[in-house]
């Protein structure tokens, strides 16, 4: 496989975010990928935690302004970016009043779980996919890191399968040591029913969608290669992709990026 185009639906990016191994790889692997030859696009969300005046952020009108519905409610995608100079690099972010307008990460103030982080991750999910059909952009890869992202696979691999932007792109699933255990609320299964995706085919697969598993197992279940990409993620999950033979990727060095990941990539072909 040839991998000319790289599409990052990140969880977490520095500087955007505190440093850590997720964030900094969000924000350096794209950049390798680009440096390597291929083109790219990246997002995330916008947290409620980003100060967009300190980061440059300003709304791209043209892009936004869509609804999409989910269990039957219309919510606004707005669709921000900031630019990281020295990377030449454009990052595109995903917001919401609802969902992300002064609300944190995985807890609200009280350190409680937010209960509609499993919706939230659905909203991410859709709205960058969205967002990547109306800049007419057609990806060979699309990298999905973490549980704000596992929502993507199984959409891509159903509801969009034969949408011409990504029936042939390859699915990467990226993993790391905080995977939460998030408990579904129970409109969940809902959220999830969207053109030919539907929660009853999930289920007909043994994913059981009021436990807290439920999402990184939807993950694994329809990604096309898993990056496990630090000690102390979850051996259920790997266990899980190694009985589907998936092709994994076990803890890359931060070293040479570029060449592992984009080994891998076109390995995937």
């Amino acid at each position: 496989m040839d991998v000319k185009k790289v599409l990052f639906i990140n969880q977490e990016m520095s500087p955007y975010l505190p440093s850590s191994l997720m964030s900094d790889t969000g924000r350096y692997l794209p950049q390798a990928i680009q440096q390597s030859g291929c083109e790219i696009r990246t997002f995330m969300p916008k947290w409620g935690c980003i100060n967009e005046r300190r980061n440059q952020l300003h709304e791209v009108i043209r892009l936004s302004g869509m609804n999409i519905i989910i269990d039957d409610t219309d919510h606004p995608l707005i669709i921000k970016v900031a630019s990281i100079s020295a990377a030449r690099m454009q990052v595109y972010f995903i917001d919401n009043d609802e969902y992300f307008r002064k609300r944190g990460m995985i807890a609200e103030a009280d350190g409680k779980e937010c209960p509609d982080n499993l919706e939230r991750a659905v909203f991410y999910a859709r709205g960058v996919i969205e967002t990547t059909k109306k800049l007419c952009w057609v990806p060979d890869v699309v990298y999905c890191q973490g549980w704000m992202a596992a929502i993507a696979p199984y959409l891509l691999k159903t509801a969009y399968k034969d949408d011409p932007a990504f029936a042939n792109a390859k699915v990467v699933f990226a993993a790391y040591e905080d995977f939460p255990k998030l408990q579904p609320q129970p409109n969940f299964p809902n959220c999830l029913n969207f053109k030919t995706a539907t929660s009853k085919d999930v289920e007909k697969k043994g994913i059981k969608l009021d436990e807290p598993d439920a999402l990184w197992k939807l993950a694994v279940e329809y990604a096309d290669a898993l990056i496990v990409g630090e000690e102390g993620v979850n051996e259920e999950l790997i266990k899980m992709a190694q009985e589907k033979n998936l092709p994994i990727l076990m803890k890359p060095a931060a070293e040479n990026m570029g060449e592992s990941y984009g080994n891998f990539f076109n390995a995937l072909g």
